[in-house]
């Protein structure tokens, strides 16, 4: 079999390269084994990545139990929480670019044979798989696993947004004390892996199984489950053969695969930022993937699970029901037969389904809400689209009109916030928050948070050019494109302006003269940037907008 690490293992003109090899290592007689890359994001700084150190480890004795040689090298990973609500945040998207940039400069410099990319976490994983489908050699994903929910008395359940940051909200408005804030601060995150409920981290790793990246299972396995070690296990093997067989990503990563990524995104409700992240791993996979398709398929795809954050059933929750491959069971009827890594295709892996648990993944009959959980807004206020997570919308939410309370930032809303300046009938626009203009496009989970500890969800909406976490809910509409760093008409917003939301109608308007709009237009000056030094300011200067991916390259 002819490798890609033959080309620094094989011929006298390769003595140097060997002899380096052998410096770390490797026996002259394992040259010939396929080199199989373990990029890890390890780190003592992210709940859902410090138990990686022990999967590294499972991870290897699959590699050299299916007859590859693996290398551990380093994959650096932002934290959203920590980062959250300060300067931190405007790093967190980017690190997908660096993390994909990463990979592959490591993967091609050392001719590796294949790859085991071990992830969680929001930017992270799909880092990994923009790597992947860029550079098509044969890869497998394994995501570390989502954390159990906190317990307290009498059954409670904590999780981390619920009981943090909304808890700190309602701290601000005295529903509860002190002492009951320090509670949901000590069980709020009671140990290892990824964010409880269907945040981002989850909801890629979901994505990352449907896709046919990772092995059954794999998404849904609690962090601190002996399943999570076996899973590692069969990765590791699973590569090797991959390599063998010579199977890369763009043969599993189909437009056919996409869809079926985006309708069990939709039934369960998953989060906003998928959006941006399939639309960026379409692009690096060379598929075709407009942003109106999710909201096609969210017209007839059903909700069928009741997640937290918007709902009551946690990760853990929803691995006992079913996994990933109830889901799919769930929408058999809909979903399009594809391959997976696993070896088997999509309609094979629905056909072992012996049992669903109808009460946490609802049947096509029965649904939760008619509609998937994301729907694509446009109108004069988005013409190029924007997105938000209808499954976290009240009814009452779903139709409204208010008047435009504009900040320029993140910190100035959240001020008005906890300063009760905002009140019902409300619009709250936070631009120059996107990729230009935050840079970073930061996620804007304290000002959605801090909305619903105030009592102010049912009556006070939240638009931005910028974006929101996975575990957001309420009425916030999100990557509205044009951003306003490119003069688009969230630039033009002033204080009192009539904003009419209507995400039946998929529609979001700005109720302005197009004269008055065309005069303050005139008078529009783009503002300095917000960062002007670092690899931040280079980041602004060639990200492209949301609609697209928020992907550093030039737009089509």
């Amino acid at each position: 079999m002819t490798k890609r690490s033959d080309v620094i293992t094989k011929g006298f003109e390769r003595t140097p390269h060997r002899a380096l090899l052998k410096a770390t290592g490797v026996p002259g007689e394992q040259m010939d084994k396929p080199f199989i890359g373990i990029a890890s994001s390890f780190t003592d700084l992210i709940p859902g990545h410090i138990g990686m150190r022990d999967l590294e480890r499972f991870i290897e004795k699959g590699i050299h139990t299916g007859g590859g040689f693996s290398f551990i090298f380093g994959i650096p990973g932002v934290c959203d929480g920590i980062s959250m609500g300060h300067k931190g945040m405007h790093y967190s998207l980017p690190t997908r670019e660096l993390i994909a940039d990463m990979i592959e400069s490591i993967a091609e410099a050392h001719r590796l044979d294949g790859l085991v990319l071990l992830t969680n976490c929001d930017k992270i994983t799909p880092g990994m798989l923009m790597a992947a489908a860029r550079l098509d050699i044969p890869c497998i994903v394994v995501t570390a696993g989502p954390m159990l929910a906190g317990r307290g008395r009498e059954g409670r359940a904590y999780s981390f947004v619920t009981d943090t940051f909304e808890a700190m909200a309602q701290f601000k408005a005295g529903v509860i004390d002190e002492q009951q804030l320090q509670v949901c601060e000590d069980k709020a995150c009671p140990g290892a892996g990824s964010c409880q409920g269907l945040f981002t981290a989850n909801t890629m790793a979901i994505l990352t199984e449907t896709l046919g990246m990772s092995l059954m299972q794999c998404a849904t396995t609690p962090a601190v489950s002996a399943y999570k070690r076996r899973l590692a296990f069969a990765s590791g093997q699973r590569i090797v053969q991959l390599v063998r067989d010579n199977i890369t990503p763009r043969q599993i990563l189909t437009k056919d695969a996409f869809e079926n990524a985006i309708r069990v995104d939709l039934a369960l409700g998953g989060s906003s930022n998928t959006v941006l992240h399939l639309l960026a791993i379409a692009r690096e996979a060379g598929v075709d993937l407009p942003l109106e398709e999710f909201d096609r398929l969210s017209r007839n795809t059903p909700q069928l699970a009741s997640m937290n954050p918007g709902g009551k059933y946690f990760m853990e929750d929803l691995d006992a029901a079913g996994g990933v491959s109830g889901v799919l069971y769930q929408l058999r009827d809909r979903i399009l037969d594809n391959p997976t890594l696993s070896g088997l295709t999509v309609k094979q892996i629905i056909s072992q389904v012996r049992e669903v648990d109808e009460e946490v993944i609802h049947p096509l009959s029965s649904p939760v809400r008619p509609e998937g959980g994301i729907a694509i807004l446009s109108g004069s206020l988005a013409p190029k689209g924007a997105v938000v997570k209808q499954s976290g919308v009240s009814e009452k939410m779903m139709r409204f009109e208010g008047r435009a309370r504009c900040f320029d930032s993140e910190e100035a809303a959240m001020a008005a916030l906890m300063g009760g300046q905002v009140v019902a009938g409300d619009v709250v626009v936070i631009r120059y928050e996107g990729p230009k203009g935050g840079p970073g496009m930061r996620e804007m989970l304290a000002p959605t948070a801090t909305l619903m500890g105030l009592g102010l969800g049912d009556s006070v909406a939240l638009i931005t050019d910028g974006r929101f976490s996975g575990g957001t809910r309420g009425p916030c509409i999100g990557h509205i494109s044009p951003e306003a760093a490119e003069g688009g008409p969230i630039a033009l917003v002033a204080d009192g302006d009539p904003i009419v939301l209507d995400i039946p109608a998929r529609s979001l308007e700005l109720k302005v003269d197009d004269a008055i709009l065309e005069e303050r237009r005139r008078a529009w000056q783009k503002p300095e940037p917000k960062i002007k030094g670092g690899w931040l300011a280079r980041y602004a200067k060639v990200v492209t907008s949301a609609y697209t991916g928020a992907v550093t390259r030039a737009e089509d």
